[in-house]
């Protein structure tokens, strides 16, 4: 394949702001993808990330952004979407789902981006979930991203064709050290990305995901 055709390859990635879809959208257009961002407002307490997604967005020169209104935060079950439950600051215990899970929120997601890859002739959807250093989240394992790649050849007419959108999380095996070093090779802007659960205007450092993405900041530079 020429350089020219492998320019017009598209990919659809999940752009929330946070370190890890950054990554990954910048592993996407290593790959030779020309990328198309989905970022999604669904309530989130911290909808500063939406900011940091079009920061991130600009940054690796993304040209077509959505930003797609989904309001989980109708029915809460979540400390990310209901503010009368606190974000856990005690850190990731094992072998239990924190309160920080949204309920179907990366299925939801996953749907509307095969929406978005049918609609703009993409052949792949690039996704930041992580199955190592992850918080307990069912729907970020690889199990469950194989799952939902044999839906997407079932419910839509390039699937059906036999051209359904591959499903690629370039991540889902790294550590978040990994990723780290990841980003800073793809050249990242790491210091645009937001990670934190809450919803101030800089990071509390004490929120689950604020550990976990300051511990490997300080193991990458170890």
């Amino acid at each position: 394949m020429s350089d020219a055709e492998l320019s017009k390859r598209k990919a659809v990635i999940l752009l929330s702001g946070g370190l890890d879809s950054a990554t990954s959208a910048a592993q996407a257009i290593a790959d030779g993808y020309e990328v198309i961002a989905l970022s999604l407002r669904y309530g989130q307490r911290h909808e500063r990330e939406l900011l940091a997604a079009r920061q991130v967005a600009t940054a690796l020169n993304i040209r077509e952004h959505f930003v797609v209104d989904v309001n989980l935060a109708q029915w809460g079950g979540s400390a990310l979407t209901d503010e009368s439950i606190a974000v856990p600051t005690e850190g990731v215990q094992v072998g239990e789902i924190p309160i920080t899970y949204v309920p179907g929120r990366n299925t939801v997601f996953i749907a509307i981006a095969l929406s978005l890859a049918e609609a703009k002739n993409a052949e792949a959807i690039y996704l930041g979930i992580n199955a190592v250093d992850y918080s307990g989240y069912p729907d970020c394992r690889p199990d469950y991203l194989e799952a939902f790649q044999k839906l997407a050849a079932l419910s839509s007419k390039v699937g059906i064709e036999g051209n359904a959108p591959k499903l690629i999380a370039p991540l889902v095996m790294d550590s978040k050290t990994d990723i780290v070093r990841r980003a800073r090779r793809l050249g990242v802007p790491i210091e645009l990305t937001w990670s934190c659960y809450q919803g101030g205007d800089v990071p509390c450092g004490v929120c689950d995901s604020c550990r976990i993405r300051d511990k490997a900041l300080l193991e990458a530079d170890a």
